[in-house]
């Protein structure tokens, strides 16, 4: 049996008599429930970002589970471990004499955004051919060759797989190219962590990725705030070895031990019956997605456990319907006026599915939506992120931004994919989608810089 030995630590620890005179203030008395549970790094426990105890042990755990050559633990989300990529890729580009610049899909996390502005890294953006929407980017494999043949090397590539509505990248064939101009592939698997334990496994390690991110918390039993940060054999050595170091610049020192006490039981749970449960639970998707379908639903996406509906050919906005089933005590992780998006695990049930096919299904039927969203365009760059982040800036209404240079990035989340990225002008075009998503106040530079 796989072993846990955070979890034992703990247990051990809160078994015994210590007169505890560290941190946390609440000394294990419950106000919660769970805080005999929630230590801090003190002799024995070891320390996160500089491990060599039962964190080690458990995250060399983890390596094992999912066949990479090095993963880390991080307590802060996906969005810790974007930061440290990133300043990976930084310090990848010095050692190397690259471009300090990584070439990304245009539908990143606005936190792909800060982690560049905070690295000092510049991005040269890739743009879909056909763009359907502001949270996809279809990034073809000849699209980065022809990326490769019209710019000096960059210091990574970077792809967001699988997207807030289930799109999956070619990260095989992106690797390839890649691999061919001795670049590094960095992928943003936030929501992807369960790709590697499909029967055909297709986590961005099992395709080719140098390095990824995956948030335990969104589709693996993990508490919010469990990620990974993984390393495949074939990046460079000394990405892995300076790991730790990327984490703790940006993360903080008083990680949380419920959190890494998830993830490491999370390694029992994948080294037994939980990959079968996933593939039961894939099937129930795919299933489900048959019958709606045939119901009349449309379904985009293809991640297997994910469903997004394109309800407006059967009448509804995804945010009214999701205002619909609000109202039967259903909630979904994301709806926007075109989509509408569930996801699913081995923890959403067989009872779980047929309430919601049930309520999907006693939706009436109503005359088609037919205005499409504002497909974003290609907006001017003044300045880099960099420039623009820290820079004087000033909060407006959006109807009074046009040709004002976007300041900082002026979206939620979900799906936190900006619409203008900083040092941006804002057209004509931008306004439209402002307006659709209804974005009403944005900040903007004071001044607009001269050059970038």
């Amino acid at each position: 049996m796989m072993e846990t030995p955070i979890c034992d630590f703990v247990r051990d620890y809160c078994a015994g008599n210590a007169l505890r005179l560290h941190m946390p203030g609440h000394k294990g008395h419950a106000l919660l429930g769970m805080e005999p549970l929630d230590i801090t790094e003190f002799d024995g426990a070891d320390e996160l970002y500089h491990a060599k105890g039962i964190i080690r042990q458990s995250e060399e755990n983890a390596a094992h589970l999912f066949g990479a050559a090095r993963t880390l633990y991080a307590a802060e989300g996906s969005s810790l471990c974007i930061r440290a990529m990133l300043y990976l890729a930084a310090l990848h580009a010095k050692a190397n004499g690259l471009r300090p610049v990584i070439a990304a899909g245009r539908n990143a996390h606005k936190v792909f955004l800060t982690a560049a502005a905070l690295t000092g890294l510049d991005i040269d953006w890739l743009f879909p051919e056909n763009p359907e929407s502001l949270i996809t980017c279809t990034v073809e494999p000849e699209a980065l060759e022809a990326y490769f043949a019209a710019h000096e090397k960059p210091a990574a590539v970077y792809i967001t797989s699988p997207d807030y509505l289930g799109n999956l990248a070619d990260i095989r064939a992106l690797s390839a190219v890649c691999r061919r101009h001795d670049t590094l592939l960095l992928v943003d698997n936030a929501h992807g962590a369960y790709l590697h334990f499909l029967p055909e496994p297709c986590h961005p390690l099992d395709l080719g990725a140098d390095i990824c991110c995956d948030s335990a918390h969104k589709t693996l039993p993990a508490l919010t705030g469990a990620a990974y940060l993984h390393f495949s054999a074939h990046a460079p050595a000394m990405l892995a070895e300076q790991a730790e170091n990327a984490l703790a610049m940006f993360a903080s020192t008083s990680p949380s031990y419920l959190i890494l006490q998830s993830l490491d039981a999370v390694n029992r749970m994948l080294a037994g019956d939980y990959p079968a449960r996933l593939r039961e639970t894939a099937a129930r998707t795919a299933a489900l997605k048959a019958r709606l379908a045939a119901h009349g639903l449309a379904i985009r996406g293809a991640e297997q456990t994910k469903l997004t509906l394109a309800p407006k050919a059967f009448g509804w906005t995804g945010d009214a319907l999701a205002t619909r089933l609000l109202a039967e005590d259903i909630l979904f992780e994301f709806h926007d006026p075109d989509y509408l998006v569930a996801m699913f695990t081995p923890e959403t049930s067989s009872a779980d599915f047929a309430r919601l096919e049930r309520a999907l299904c006693a939706v009436p039927r109503r005359a088609p939506i037919l205005d499409a969203p504002p497909i974003p365009g290609r907006p001017a760059r003044v300045c880099s992120p960099r420039t623009a982040m820290f820079s004087p800036m000033e909060p407006f209404p959006v109807e009074n931004c046009l040709g004002r240079v976007l300041a900082s990035a002026t979206v939620g989340c979900p799906p936190a994919v900006p619409i203008v990225a900083c040092g941006e002008r804002i057209d004509a075009t931008a306004l439209r989608c402002f307006r659709y998503y209804g974005i009403e106040t944005c900040f903007v530079l004071q001044n607009t810089p001269t050059s970038s």
